[in-house]
């Protein structure tokens, strides 16, 4: 390893003297975990390192990774920055699955990455050889092989490459697109994420996120290890089948730090019993960053008083904004500050308009509905800007709803095959314009939801997420329902889909739909499980749900209620997504 490139690589420092006493626990079978350190991880780096360049990969390649959250992920990521390669992780396929579509997915992320050669976890290269072929990379390797081709030689770091990272979307808004994240990006959100958390090596990390998308990766994974402080690892399905054990990171482990979406403390209060968390403290934990989604305050509020009686401290739980174009994190708020939410209501939900009242300024007056809380989502974090501003681009009032656009040093490079793509968001000279909206109050930055995700009607702006806010707050599960919006026949309509709902859901929806989309068609399907298609941070992919929806091809029982509510129609479907 040569001094130059450590000093220019701060993301790999922690391969050239690598801790024995600290590393990475990996979830095995029951309530165990494999620990290795980061000195067995070091040298697995290396080994795979020279591995990689026996096989041709030269500084600027890509190399497409799809392996689990294991051992061999965590040291071909690296590996593949040392070799100055950007490293471009791809989640393995789950368990029930559609085959066709993973085929589909993971074929259009390979040709969009064009990698030098697939890491494929043996067990799964089987499926991944022939998707590579397909795309037009049929070079797949696991990291055994790659271990066999370095011979038994060690790998030196090599200066970094133009990428450090090539990094997918999560695809809620279209397809997933390829974001080019160089070293200096990454680096610079790494070491913000530490100044915001105050990490030291002495706060342990665990994490049940995916690996392959920004906030388990690099929130969760690069992060901790270039801190070379503990980490627990566990894979999402683990989490789905047992939170408990999650917890138990926290509350007898030691653990302090994580990250998880909105669901994922919904799924924690809905799933733990109390009683099952006896004997557990969670008094050093120190800090929960909730992003990815809309942040419901009757969420966080459910989790602290489910852990608060084991010493669980609610300045813990920290409210943040981030995406993959800004690296990750772009606001969280700051540590031992109380979360809060401002209550608004929705005729002040127009882009343009002031979304905050004056003081003086009854909320309930004005005829504009129902207030409900907007959480915080926090103050930009070291070296970012972020500022609100109108279609034209130019900045907005305090206060006032427009759409989130980002400035920094974390700020991604570009897409690839950016005249692929149909999203809003869009990258160019060091700013980002996010097509998310919301407004700043008081330094915090408050998030509404996507622009791509709302619609006008009757001249004001109606977001997806505050339907789903408003349908799932009395206890329907948050994952098994989506709002979807657009145009059908020239109609603005609102889909409420549902997977095996209960008759109150379908009751619920029809009188919150009736009171916050007003004039729009109103379409509510009840429908067999596995049919709302998410990306890997939990989020629907609406417009894909929408186009199934458009073409008929959503399947269940479809109830269309016109303007005033009152059913109309009933129809059957019986064609599969």
């Amino acid at each position: 390893m040569t001094e130059r490139a450590v000093a220019e690589s701060p993301l790999l420092s922690w391969l050239e003297r690598p801790r024995q006493d600290r590393g990475v626990h990996f979830a095995a079978g029951g309530d165990d975990w494999t620990f290795l350190s980061y000195a067995e991880l070091a040298d697995r780096t290396r080994v795979i390192l020279a591995g990689l360049r026996a096989v041709g990969v030269v500084p600027g390649d890509v190399v497409s990774i799809v392996e689990p959250a294991g051992p061999d992920f965590v040291a071909t990521l690296f590996a593949a920055m040392a070799a100055g390669a950007a490293p471009s992780p791809i989640a393995p396929p789950l368990n029930f699955q559609d085959r066709a579509v993973y085929g589909e997915h993971v074929s259009g992320l390979l040709r969009a990455a064009a990698p030098r050669v697939v890491v494929c976890a043996a067990t799964l290269t089987a499926a991944i050889a022939p998707l590579a072929e397909t795309a037009g990379f049929p070079r797949v390797l696991s990291a055994d092989e790659l271990a066999d081709a370095a011979g038994g030689s060690r790998g030196a770091v090599a200066d970094p490459g133009p990428l450090a990272l090539l990094q997918f979307t999560s695809g809620s808004s279209g397809r997933a697109r390829g974001v080019q994240v160089p070293h200096a990006a990454l680096a610079a959100n790494v070491a913000a994420i530490r100044q915001w958390l105050a990490m030291t090596p002495d706060d342990p990390t665990a994490s049940w996120l995916p690996v392959h998308h920004d906030m388990g990766l690099i929130g969760c994974l690069v992060t901790p290890v270039v801190n070379t402080s503990d980490l627990w690892l566990m894979p999402p399905e683990e989490f789905v089948r047992n939170p408990g054990r999650y917890l138990r990171c926290f509350g007898a482990r030691g653990a302090r730090l994580t990250s998880m979406p909105n669901f994922g403390l919904e799924y924690i209060a809905r799933r733990v019993r109390p009683e099952a968390l006896t004997g557990l403290d969670f008094s050093a934990w120190r800090a929960v960053i909730v992003g990815a989604e809309r942040v419901d305050a009757e969420a966080l509020r459910r989790f602290c008083a489910l852990l608060g009686p084991h010493g669980f401290d609610p300045r813990a739980l920290l409210p943040a904004y981030g995406l993959a174009e800004a690296t990750l994190a772009v606001t969280g708020l700051p540590l031992d500050e109380l979360y809060h939410a401002v209550e608004l209501r929705p005729d002040r939900l127009r882009l343009g308009a002031q979304a905050v009242p004056d003081p003086a300024e009854s909320v309930d007056g004005g005829g504009g509905g129902e207030a409900y809380p907007v959480v915080g989502c926090g103050r930009p974090l070291a070296g970012v800007r972020v500022r609100i501003v109108d279609e034209a681009g130019t900045p907005l009032p305090d206060g006032v709803v427009g759409e989130i656009e980002v400035h920094g040093p974390s700020v991604a490079q570009g897409y690839v095959n950016e005249a692929d793509s149909a999203s809003q968001t869009a990258l160019g000279g060091g700013v980002l314009r996010t097509a998310d909206a919301g407004f700043l109050h008081d330094g915090q930055l408050h998030v509404l939801g996507r622009l791509g995700d709302s619609m006008k009607v009757r001249g004001r702006a109606v977001f997806a997420e505050d339907l789903e806010w408003a349908i799932c707050r009395p206890g329907v599960p948050a994952q098994r329902m989506a709002a979807l919006l657009g145009h059908r026949a020239g109609t603005a309509t609102v889909v409420a889909v549902f997977e095996q709902a209960q008759p109150e859901w379908l009751a619920q929806a029809e009188r919150e739909l009736r009171r916050r989309a007003e004039g729009a068609q109103v379409v509510i399907v009840d429908a067999p499980r596995g049919t709302i298609a998410r990306t890997s941070s939990g989020k629907p992919k609406r417009r894909q749900l929408w186009q199934a929806f458009v073409d008929d091809r959503l399947p269940g029982t479809v109830i269309t209620t016109g303007p005033a509510g009152r059913p109309d129609q009933t129809e059957h479907t019986t064609t599969a997504s």
